[in-house]
């Protein structure tokens, strides 16, 4: 009976099967588990991540601490959709919490509770006796909470047309716009509480030149004792000799002038002459008591011919397109005070005057020796005549109001100063754009001249130039301005000095510096400079771009049939950066560029577009 038991298979089926489903219904709650584990957990880290990025942009909107952590605490849980959240918990460490701030750190631990055995929180990662497995995941948020923008504006005499589309002039709607710019990042500067100095703008007006401000003439980078290889470039202070005028004459010593004669006061007295010197001690009649011929005669009063109105020269190259710190120990890296010289009396044969003659020669000779004789600058002549202001006498060329330092707008008062010097800005003069922009970028830099900016290895910090213009870069000859030159100077003078200077220690001008061999050195021609110039431009962008500055650019009312402002069109664009933000509408693969293409009725929304950009760079994952 007992080997028919054994021979019977038909029950044993049914055992083995018994048997055998209690490992494969383990297996399957496990599995059921596992998967759910990893549901949960990945709906975590979404909610997690989404609930960073949602609560970055209240903070940086102003929110307070705990509205911040409420909101930050609803976001997560209304993103966990099948997680309880009860099983959860939050925990929001601000900004302002963190070491070196500008960090918003989520955490949030889950408890999952297996379905079927509690064995199974041993078997997905849990310890024997735990009914539960604990599952914990960080989201970390970079708050962008700093912004230093460099608006780097053109103040050309263009700037007075009407802009395209509108019935305002160009000027008039660049300032609105601008100052636009600085309410809607600024509004939003004073909401943030987690930095100081959230929003920071500078201003850095230009046209043949850039102003740095006559209150920076005794600075550390200034060229106040004449070293650098720019200070006597249209000077000849041998002129200056005791035979020419007995009680303030110069001698030579090494490679410079010193001061000597009873006329000069201790101060300068033995001391360096340098251009400071002439605007110091050049001399005018302001009243008298004059002969029936309006000769001086008695009572005379002296004054000043002029300041220094705070425009400089563009380094010579490469530092004119380099953020290089000035130093004494390379002379070329300090910038020199503009001056313009004194051009010849005489008219040519034409009748066309010189550009600039702005005092009497008291010299004879050919009008380049006329042009660089020193003695009439100590001659006060024997008339009253009046003093000089921007862009006349010594300051010809230097038109535009002083740079604004970096200024927080997130305080009414920097705000509404950002927004007065905005007003202030006067259109004349010709257009330096790359001259405009390096100053834009020394606005943003951390070193001298201007130190307003961040260091460049803080993190969590955007330094920005905006550089609009509405024409092509500009440097004249005399002639196209209706203007002689006798003296061979082959231009007039600005912030690149003359492009045939008297002396330098260059094989030639700076405006040729640095240029290719596309442009010719001996092409004396407003085109070949305009050439020159965006040559130095396309070095600078590539420069500044190098250093992590991000460039953005403004084309105003360019017509792009002409040639001339179609190439500085496609200048622009390809020195402008990548957005970070936005892809290009013709190109998704690609980022957009960071160029307007603006006319005077687009101009505002414009800058309200550039708004939301430089918004944008507020909050990274």
């Amino acid at each position: 009976m007992i080997r028919k038991f054994l021979r019977d298979r038909r029950g044993n089926y049914a055992l083995a099967t018994a048997i055998t489903m209690i490992p494969l219904m383990g297996g399957v709650a496990l599995a059921v588990d596992y998967t759910e584990l990893v549901r949960q957990k990945q709906e975590t880290l979404n909610a997690l991540d989404a609930a960073g990025i949602a609560t970055a942009q209240q903070v940086a909107a102003g929110a307070t601490d705990d509205a911040a952590k409420t909101y930050a605490r609803q976001f997560f849980e209304a993103n966990l959709r099948h997680v309880p959240p009860a099983n959860t918990t939050l925990t929001v460490t601000l900004p302002n919490n963190n070491a070196g701030s500008g960090t918003l750190v989520l955490q949030a631990a889950l408890k999952y509770q297996p379905y079927f055995l509690p064995v199974a929180a041993m078997l997905l990662g849990g310890t024997a006796g735990d009914t539960t497995v604990n599952i914990s995941a960080k989201s970390e948020i970079k708050l962008k909470n700093t912004l230093e923008v460099a608006l780097v504006l053109d103040n050309s005499g263009s700037m007075t047309e009407l802009g395209h589309g509108s019935n305002k002039v160009r000027f008039d709607l660049l300032k609105s716009a601008a100052k636009q710019l600085v309410d809607q990042l600024g509004g939003q500067a004073q909401l943030m509480k987690q930095v100081t100095k959230p929003v920071q703008f500078s201003l850095v007006p230009f046209a043949a030149s850039v102003n740095v401000g006559p209150a920076n003439a005794d600075a550390a980078w200034m060229d106040t004792t004449g070293v650098s290889p720019l200070d006597q470039e249209n000077l000849d202070w041998s002129t200056l000799t005791s035979a020419n005028s007995p009680n303030q004459y110069a001698v030579k010593s090494g490679n410079y002038y010193y001061a000597k004669g009873s006329a000069w006061d201790a101060s300068q007295l033995n001391q360096v002459l340098t251009r400071f010197s002439i605007y110091k001690w050049m001399k005018r009649i302001s009243s008298c008591t004059k002969d029936w011929s309006g000769v001086c005669t008695s009572n005379i009063t002296y004054a000043p011919i002029a300041t220094w109105g705070g425009c400089v020269e563009s380094r010579p190259y490469p530092y004119n397109v380099q953020d290089t710190p000035a130093s004494t120990s390379t002379p070329a890296t300090l910038f020199v005070p503009m001056f313009a010289p004194d051009e010849t009396d005489n008219n040519d044969s034409y009748w066309r005057p010189a550009y600039s003659n702005w005092h009497d020669d008291v010299s004879t000779g050919t009008d380049a020796e006329r042009q660089r004789y020193m003695p009439k600058y100590f001659n006060p002549g024997t008339k009253v005549t009046p003093a000089y202001g921007m862009d006349a006498g010594p300051n010809t060329s230097c038109s535009t109001t002083a740079i604004t330092p970096l200024t927080d707008v997130s305080t009414t008062t920097g705000s509404t100063a950002v927004k007065a010097a905005i007003d202030a800005m006067a259109a004349n003069g010709a257009t330096n754009v790359p001259e405009g922009m390096a100053w834009g970028w020394r606005t943003l830099s951390s070193t001298a001249p201007f130190t307003e900016g961040r260091p460049e290895t803080e993190k969590g910090n955007d330094k920005v130039v905006i550089v609009l213009t509405d024409g092509a870069n500009t440097y004249y000859t005399p002639n196209s301005l209706g203007a002689n030159d006798l003296a061979g100077a082959k231009s007039t003078y600005s912030a690149l000095g003359y492009v045939k200077p008297y002396k330098t220690t260059y094989s030639y001008g700076r405006i040729f510096l640095g240029t290719s061999s596309s442009v010719s050195k001996t092409d004396y021609s407003n085109a070949n400079y305009t050439k020159a110039m965006s040559e130095h431009f396309a070095t600078l962008c590539d420069n500044a771009k190098a250093a992590g500055v991000m460039v953005m650019t403004i084309a105003l009312d360019l017509d792009s049939s002409n040639t001339a402002e179609a190439a500085q069109m496609a200048a622009l664009k390809t020195c402008s950066s990548d957005s970070r933000s936005r892809k290009d509408p013709t190109d998704p693969s690609k980022p957009a560029k960071l160029f307007w293409n603006s006319t005077g009725a687009s101009l505002s929304n414009d800058f309200k577009a550039i708004g939301d950009e430089l918004s944008n760079l507020r909050i990274v994952g």
